[in-house]
């Protein structure tokens, strides 16, 4: 049966939409001569994620909460002084401090948690 498409040297299945299919065998193979410099990153380069400065938290009763008005305060559990918790989608990825940037809040990273650490924080 002859087809227009091409079938990478690899030997992967390719479905009707183009993309490869590889094992989790032929994934690893080829992932494990490369080091970070081989990597193109160029694919994930341009994917949106929601970054998110953590102030601090608190835990109050649904009483407490509806009885909140304009005006009221709400105390958190961390102290003034201490840097803030800047999150990407989500995870922790490194700790800042508040500035003030023509007019808009912006965050100066202090400290940046190591990939390791980052990847510890998943499981």
């Amino acid at each position: 049966m002859a087809s227009d498409e091409q079938t990478p040297e690899s030997g992967a299945e390719q479905p009707q939409d183009g993309a490869p299919q590889y094992s989790p065998d032929e994934l690893q193979a080829g992932a494990a001569g490369k080091t970070g410099a081989d990597v193109n990153l160029d694919l994930v380069l341009d994917i949106p994620v929601d970054v998110s400065l953590r102030v601090g938290s608190t835990d109050i009763s649904i009483r407490d909460l509806v009885s909140l008005v304009e005006g009221s305060v709400i105390a958190l559990d961390q102290d003034a002084g201490e840097p803030m918790d800047v999150l990407v989608n989500g995870t922790l990825i490194a700790h800042g401090e508040i500035v003030v940037v023509d007019d808009q809040y912006g965050v100066r990273l202090t400290d940046v948690v190591s990939p390791v650490e980052r990847i510890e924080q998943l499981n």
